[in-house]
């Protein structure tokens, strides 16, 4: 009978959990019908905040099964739980989410201001790579897996070899609804404010993380890139296709295994991605380290996107993003592309594969 009670609450916990990310979701087949979703933002889309009634609640324990709604709690959200708190299944929503599967199964927690759950945005401080501005300090040359990403656009074609290292950002932050993500604010000078919404510490590595990620969003771009922090997946979408128009592809990268150790990669294939006209323009949004899901956006001119098959020494396959730019005269003399690649800027076309939770949209036909 309990194991019963738990194949139904799980089921139902499910449900629920899908339907807090109907709203963005009805969002995106709206804007972009027939548009397939990758796997970048649908792992992004995991039930924090995302509710449309933040009030629904239901208990499985000694007391049996209720279900209400009040949406005048305080709180908000959804609460499952089954056979109490040592055990069974526990999903929390009331703006941040925690799901918890048997005693030690499965556990998330992501984080929502309203109440205060830790906050753990996975990585340590420091810039992203992937920013037009970024700086990089020589002994990250040695620690960073995300060097290996970096080539020369003469590289990109089938049968060349290369040293690779696929990991997926710890950051599992999920996106809030717009109308959440936009009732906080997103500033260096309100930092105190945000960091006391979700009760972060401001000297800890959480809040410094936090903090710059909020100043890199702020740094004016370089000449001929157009940027925005999209703080929603609805965001992300406008900024999108007020770019590029409604007819667009969104790609990311795509492993057989999550993380994969560094090993030496095949290229099977390569397949420039675009339309005829418009090959030469893209919109490349990169996952930031935030509370909640953040994601840099910029578009530039002078940029060329491929869909690129690899093989693994360990027969592992990827399908993966490839970014080439064509013009980097604008970018800072010490980034880590010139640092790995050895050339300077404005020299060769630059490319890199992009991460996991990156994405890059580009005009399709």
């Amino acid at each position: 009978m309990e194991l019963k009670f738990l194949h139904i609450l799980t089921y139902l916990s499910l449900a629920l959990v899908a339907s807090h990310a109907a709203l963005p979701v009805t969002y995106w087949t709206t804007k972009l019908p027939n548009t397939p979703m990758p796997k970048a933002i649908k792992e992004s889309l995991q039930p924090s905040g995302l509710t449309e009634d933040k009030s629904t609640s239901v208990n499985v324990g000694k007391g049996g099964v209720n279900v209400g709604v009040n949406k005048g709690h305080p709180s908000g959200g959804t609460n499952v739980n089954v056979g109490g708190h040592k055990g069974g299944v526990n999903v929390d929503t009331p703006g941040g989410t925690h799901v918890g599967v048997g005693k030690g199964g499965v556990g998330v927690t992501t984080p929502g201001h309203h109440g205060k759950p830790p906050v753990s945005v996975g990585v340590h401080p420091g810039p992203s790579p992937f920013l037009y501005n970024y700086a990089a300090k020589d002994d990250q040359l040695n620690d960073n897996p995300n060097v290996a990403l970096f080539f020369l656009e003469k590289d990109l074609h089938q049968g060349s070899n290369m040293n690779l290292q696929f990991v997926k950002n710890a950051n599992g932050a999920s996106f809030l609804p717009r109308e959440e993500a936009d009732s906080i604010p997103f500033s260096s000078e309100k930092m105190p404010e945000i960091l006391n919404q979700f009760s972060v510490d401001p000297d800890s590595e959480e809040g410094q993380i936090m903090k710059q990620t909020v100043q890199e969003c702020e740094e004016p771009g370089i000449k001929g890139e157009e940027k925005y922090c999209a703080t929603s997946l609805e965001s992300m979408v406008d900024f999108t296709t007020s770019k590029l128009g409604n007819k667009v592809q969104p790609l990311s990268t795509e492993t057989q295994n999550e993380n994969t150790q560094m090993q030496k990669y095949t290229i099977l294939g390569a397949k420039k991605m675009g339309n005829n006209n418009n090959n030469d323009k893209s919109v490349v949004c990169h996952k930031q380290n935030y509370a909640y899901a953040v994601f840099y956006c910029h578009k530039t001119e002078t940029t060329e996107s491929y869909m690129v098959s690899l093989v693994g020494a360990d027969g592992t396959k990827v399908k993966a993003v490839a970014v080439c730019h064509k013009d980097t005269s604008q970018w800072n003399p010490k980034h880590l592309a010139f640092k790995v690649l050895k050339v300077t800027p404005g020299s060769v076309p630059v490319c890199h594969f992009l991460p996991q939770d990156h994405i890059v949209w580009v005009p399709k036909n």
